[in-house]
């Protein structure tokens, strides 16, 4: 059997990969967050199938669920909100996998950032604007920040920021960024990227923490920093050129 960690995407129940799409109605074991999964990517699990909501769960009890999976030679389809590269808790469940010798692999999703950011109709690679974005989060009730990864000294460079895990703190964050970005640098908000419900909010570091406490933003949200997000008059990439030597 094989624990397939598999990148559900953001929200959207058609947002994920053929393979994932394969795995799920292949797998007799689901493990899901219920919170942020969509119900309509069970849907697709095979009758009968084993549907496990791992929101109420600790790491030993998700461990657990996995291991008892391989006993009994079935396959385990652990869905991820987003892609699971990127605050995921993957690796932590990796590491206890591979102490139980439990075989896996991984599928990767549609992360949140790129959903917002297609939501929000920008690339977030602009020539002579911004070519470097930073995936960042800021730590509240979640493990603490590394040094040297505070918003100061990522935010030096100027380069685009998204932010994750940050909205319900954005009115002590603002101050932060300011001194690099300026209070008129643009600033987007889009809670539940491509669901239903989606909410944008625009604006500047000026402003933005007034909007999220208005539209009552408080999870399930991407906060982007960068002037990428106005950019109007930039030259053209060079791989599309026609001035470019040939």
């Amino acid at each position: 059997m094989t624990v397939h960690f598999i990148g559900a995407g953001p929200g959207a129940a058609d947002l994920i990969t053929v393979r994932a799409a394969r795995l799920i109605a292949s797998s007799p074991v689901c493990l899901y967050a219920g919170a942020l999964v969509p119900r309509d990517l069970l849907d697709t699990a095979p009758p009968g199938a084993r549907l496990v909501d791992t929101a109420d769960l600790d790491l030993d009890q998700i461990t657990a669920e996995l291991v008892a999976a391989h006993e009994a030679g079935l396959d385990v389809a652990r869905l991820h909100s987003g892609d699971p590269s990127v605050y995921s808790a993957m690796a932590e469940q990796m590491r206890r996998l591979d102490a139980a010798g439990v075989p896996y692999d991984v599928v990767p999703g549609v992360p949140a950032f790129a959903a917002a950011a297609a939501s929000l109709k920008r690339e977030l690679t602009v020539p002579g604007v911004g070519q470097t974005v930073v995936l960042t989060r800021t730590s509240a009730r979640s493990t603490p920040m590394p040094a040297g990864e505070d918003l100061a000294t990522l935010g030096a460079s100027r380069a685009t920021l998204v932010l994750h895990l940050a909205v319900q703190r954005i009115a002590e964050l603002v101050p932060e960024l300011l001194p690099n970005y300026g209070a008129d640098c643009p600033v987007a908000v889009v809670a539940r990227a491509s669901r239903g419900d989606e909410l944008i909010l625009r604006g500047t570091l000026a402003d933005i923490a007034e909007q999220v406490a208005a539209a009552g933003v408080q999870r399930t949200a991407v906060v982007i920093v960068g002037r990428v997000l106005t950019a109007g008059e930039f030259p053209d990439s060079h791989l599309y050129s026609t001035t470019r030597c040939r």
